[in-house]
Order: C-alpha cells, then sequence, then structure tokens
C-alpha cells in the first residue's frame, strides 16, 4: 500500500535514494574524522546520490553510457584535486578518492536492486578506512617469510587447485586430484591463519593465545616446544603445561571446523561429541589456571611456514594414502579397517583421517556413526601419542600434571560416543 501511495506521488524511487545518503553518510562520517581526508560527509553522501541519479538515468534514457560518464566526471574532479593540492605533504594518499569512486559505484548498485550487497560493502569500506592504524602496524610486523607464506597459499589455492582434473582414479575413485588438494588448501588455510595470528600478537596476550593459536597451526609442534621448554626452565613448567592443554583443546574446535565445512551432515553426532570433550578439557584447564600464577614470559613457538610446497605435498601425499586405505579396508573388512586406519595415522596427524572419512561419507561410503567413530578413535591415538612426547621429552612431573587434561579430552570424547 505504501509503494502503491508513493508511486501516485512520483517518489517510488526516494527509498533507493535514501539508502545511497545513509551509505554516504556513513563513509563520509568516519573520512571527516580524518584530518588528512580531503572529502567528507557531504562529499561522500553527493557521491553516493550521484552513483543512484546516474543509474536511474541510464535506466530510464536506456544509455548505458550515463553510468561510464558519471564514474569519469567523478575521476577527473579527483584528478584535478589531486593536482590542484599546493599541500607540502610528500604522499597526500589516495585512500580518500579510492573510496570516493567505490562510493559512486555503491550508489549506482542501489538503484539496480542490489541494495544489501551495497550496504555489506559500505560497512567493510567504513571498517576498512577506520582501521587505517591497526592494518598499517600488522603489516609492518610481517617479515618477508610471512608475506611470502601468503604468496604461497595463493599459489596453491589459486594456481593449482583450478588446473587439477576434477574426477576419481584407482579402486573405487577413491583418488580425485581436486578433492585432495582442496582439503590442503583447506588445511593450509587454517594453519596460515593461526600461523599469521601468532606472528602479530607475538606474547602480548600471553599462555591463552598462545596454546590457542598454536593449537590452530598445529597442536603437535606446539605440545613438542613447549614440553621442551618446561622441562628446561622448571619456574616455567605449570605455564607451559597450560599452553599444551589449551593447545590441544583448540583441535577439537578445528575438528568441528572441518567438519562442518567438509561434511555438515555428521555434525548431528559429532557436535555433542566433542561439545563434551571440550567442556570437560575446559573445567581441567581452567582449574589448572587457578593453581598457578605467571612467573615470566613464554617463548614464541618456532612452527615453519604451513603452506610451504613441501609441506603441502606431504599433508597431500599422507591424505591420498589414508583416503585410499580408508575406502579399501572398510570396503574389504568393513569398519574395522577404517578404524584400524584411524588409529594409526591419528597418531602422528588428525586432519588427515577426518578429511578422509568426511569425504567418504559425502560420497556415500560409509554412515554417519562410522565417520564419528573414527575421529574420535583418531582423536584419542593422537593424545595418546603426544602425552608420550610430553613424558618422553618434558619428564615424569609434566606429564603428571598434563594427565589429567588429556584424560578429560579422551574419556569425554569416549564416554559420549558409547553412550550416543
Amino acid at each position: 500500500m505504501e509503494i502503491l501511495q508513493l508511486k501516485e506521488s512520483g517518489l517510488e524511487y526516494l527509498p533507493a535514494f535514501l539508502t545511497s545518503l545513509a551509505i554516504g553518510l556513513l563513509i563520509g562520517l568516519e573520512r571527516e574524522r580524518n584530518p588528512t581526508a580531503k572529502a567528507g560527509l557531504r562529499t561522500f553522501s553527493v557521491v553516493a546520490l550521484l552513483g543512484t541519479m546516474a543509474g536511474m538515468l541510464s535506466d530510464l534514457t536506456a544509455s548505458p553510457w550515463m553510468l561510464p560518464i558519471g564514474f569519469m566526471a567523478i575521476a577527473l574532479l579527483i584528478v584535478a584535486a589531486y593536482f590542484g593540492n599546493t599541500s607540502t605533504e610528500e604522499d597526500p594518499g589516495t585512500t580518500t578518492e579510492a573510496a570516493l569512486l567505490m562510493c559512486f559505484g555503491l550508489g549506482a548498485m542501489i538503484w539496480f536492486g542490489y541494495d544489501t550487497l551495497a550496504v555489506i560493502l559500505g560497512i567493510l569500506l567504513t571498517i576498512l578506512l577506520y582501521f587505517k592504524p591497526e592494518l598499517r602496524g600488522m603489516t609492518q610486523r610481517l617479515s618477508r617469510r610471512d608475506l611470502f607464506s601468503v604468496l604461497q597459499f595463493a599459489v596453491l589455492s589459486f594456481v593449482i587447485l583450478p588446473v587439477l582434473p576434477n574426477h576419481g582414479y584407482g579402486p573405487y575413485d577413491a583418488l580425485n586430484p581436486h578433492h585432495i588438494w582442496l582439503m590442503v588448501v583447506l588445511v593450509s588455510g587454517v594453519n596460515l591463519a593461526g600461523y599469521v595470528a601468532l606472528r602479530l600478537v607475538g606474547q602480548r596476550y600471553g599462555a591463552p593465545l598462545l596454546g590457542f593459536l598454536g593449537g590452530i597451526v598445529s597442536s603437535t609442534a606446539t605440545t613438542l616446544i613447549y614440553a621442551r621448554h618446561g622441562r628446561k626452565y622448571e619456574g616455567m613448567r605449570q605455564l607451559a603445561v597450560m599452553v599444551i592443554l589449551l593447545a590441544n583443546l583448540v583441535l577439537l574446535i578445528r575438528l568441528t571446523f572441518l567438519a562442518v565445512v567438509v561434511a555438515p551432515g555428521v555434525m548431528s553426532k559429532l557436535l555433542p561429541i566433542l561439545g563434551v570433550a571440550l567442556l570437560l578439557g575446559t573445567l581441567v584447564a581452567g582449574i589448572c589456571w587457578r593453581q598457578f600464577h605467571r612467573s615470566g614470559e613464554l617463548p614464541m613457538p618456532e612452527i615453519k611456514n604451513p603452506t610451504e610446497i613441501k609441506t603441502s605435498l606431504t599433508f597431500g601425499f599422507i591424505y591420498a594414502v589414508v583416503l585410499f586405505l580408508s575406502a579399501l579396508l572398510s570396503d574389504k573388512i568393513g569398519s574395522v579397517g577404517l578404524y584400524g586406519v584411524a588409529l594409526i595415522s591419528g597418531m602422528t596427524d588428525v586432519d588427515a583421517i577426518t578429511l578422509s572419512s568426511l569425504q567418504l561419507f559425502t560420497q556415500g561410503k560409509i554412515l554417519s556413526s562410522q565417520v564419528v567413530t573414527a575421529i574420535v578413535l583418531a582423536l584419542n591415538a593422537n593424545l595418546l601419542f603426544k602425552f608420550g612426547m610430553v613424558f618422553v621429552v618434558g619428564g615424569t612431573g609434566m606429564a603428571r600434571q598434563c594427565f589429567s587434561g588429556f584424560v578429560a579430552v579422551g574419556l569425554g570424547a569416549s564416554m559420549m560416543l558409547y553412550l550416543w
């Protein structure tokens, strides 16, 4: 009824212009508070409205040139203002100018019906502009090695992945190069996120964040590094234990994330199991946290770049072998074969058996209950392996302190698996 009234009064286009105005005001508000910006509330609002007006005129006159002409006019005005700037600044910057062009485009998007997308992009643009100091500081803390890691991940994702054939090879068609490398990209992306975050935050937030980020990158590597550190520095043992327990709790979150991405159909059975294991492990970690005081700084875990081609190829090979053995043995001797692979491969790498069992589930080759059982068996095997690592590397005292946390996670998952 309201739309009909607007049409009768000739104001049916008003909502589109009001939305453009809101986006221009939002971006302009952020620029207004920046003393170096040459455009503010009024300029951004006018540019957004111009974008919508250019879209409307292009539509009403059936002339596709109205939008490019409007865009070029804004660009020429920006160039004129840029070169006419008599400021003594060595680098006046182009962020505001680029934001103005973006604002014009957002206004045009609104006219053509992409309101929601335009509003989201406008908010994201405002966030990017607002957090300029933090983003600049973040890039300055990244080393050449870290940037190289990001470039390597781009190669894994956008160069290698698209050219791989997307069909199965070998017995049971179990080996699909595209799917295998997609899992490599997924795991490398998760590892890289933790790796970069770990490099950025350093020691500033202490054991909780070091344990969390170390667990994202590699809970096994984090366990080894801090077991060694806890044995070397007696006064830091309890804090090192805390990092190890937190890193292994993050493993549960990591497995949940992989399951959600690859095979969300198993979450109804997997989530309660991993959730209870995480809850019990967190309770034990919380008790341990209350029993000691911070006594010094922990070292940064020296974890190698997770996106190196050699590392990615190694994981891809392990994943392919585990996937093939899981398909073969589950077909020949049933679930016992899959569980055997889970116990053996889970000792050193839970990701491979988790992803392979999830992949087999999506292909309809195994049941969701078999997937969940395989993941829990691999998790327990991995916890046992890392507890043995703590015992050997960190010593008896450190192993005793880690024992309750490892048991809480493993026992919680096993009990829920039995009950569920």
